[in-house]
């Protein structure tokens, strides 16, 4: 497997995280875990599928995904490639004017978004094209044609902020005492910006922050209890549905971004 990592073009950086190309000469499964941004994928050669409680589809060529709470495990072809734009929290809703926050936990065919014959030009340039710059050009120029909004929600990027700050362990009740808004105005407004819920958004990033600064050398109850939980059963319980495995059987040996 050949991954790489690219930065979006100034104008894109507030909405895009990173571009990332993924590549498989044999074959592979890979372990998706859930993040706080969507994903934007296009498949340019060979096939791609995902498996979720044990049943595989077959992905379309073009399609953008919503946050998810569980793991998705998915399966390159020999000799298949994809180029994912990985969007920042809230990053979509400047692109695309559809009700996003409805995708939590589905992916849905980009032609549905964007008409056919358009995503038919698209693809055909992505094959065409001899290199990943090329491609990047490609779907930046696409963006760039979508970009319809600029101004962002300034309260809920200051929440989405501080729960990152507080590594998911502010708690919402105490965050919104702090803000000029109501408990359910603030609730719709960042499900609506971010496409899942404040609750839902913290758990991805603690258990993010979890496994991205896991520590081989210090106990793994130790390790919830910093992460905040109380309970290791409930640390547990939720690791699995984030990860699909135990936490010990995780950082064995899986691969995944």
């Amino acid at each position: 497997m050949k991954m790489e990592r690219y930065l979006p073009a100034e104008i894109l950086g507030p909405f895009v995280e990173h571009y990332l190309f993924i590549e498989s000469e044999h074959g592979m499964e890979n372990r998706v875990l859930p993040d706080t941004g969507m994903v934007m994928g296009f498949r340019y050669k060979g096939t791609i599928s995902d498996e979720i409680a044990g049943i595989k589809n077959n992905l379309p060529t073009a399609l953008l995904t919503g946050l998810r709470k569980s793991v998705r495990l998915i399966n390159y072809s020999g000799q298949a490639a994809s180029f994912l734009v990985v969007f920042k929290p809230g990053g979509a809703t400047t692109f695309f004017k559809e009700p996003l926050h409805e995708l939590f936990g589905v992916s849905l065919a980009l032609d549905t978004l964007i008409g056919q014959q358009k995503l038919t030009e698209i693809e055909e340039q992505l094959a065409e094209a001899s290199d990943h710059f090329q491609r990047i050009a490609i779907i930046e120029q696409f963006l760039l044609s979508r970009l319809y909004q600029t101004k962002s929600d300034l309260l809920i990027q200051y929440a989405i902020k501080h729960i990152r700050l507080s590594k998911g362990n502010l708690r919402i009740k105490e965050l919104i005492s702090t803000l000029p808004v109501s408990h359910d105005s603030f609730e719709k407004r960042f499900r609506k910006i971010t496409g899942t819920s404040p609750k839902q958004f913290s758990s991805i990033v603690r258990l993010r922050n979890l496994i991205e600064n896991y520590d081989p050398t210090v106990d793994l109850t130790e390790t919830a209890l910093a992460a905040g939980y109380f309970d290791q059963a409930h640390f547990i319980k939720d690791f699995r549905t984030f990860a699909g495995q135990t936490p010990h059987e995780f950082f064995k040996s899986t691969i995944y971004w």
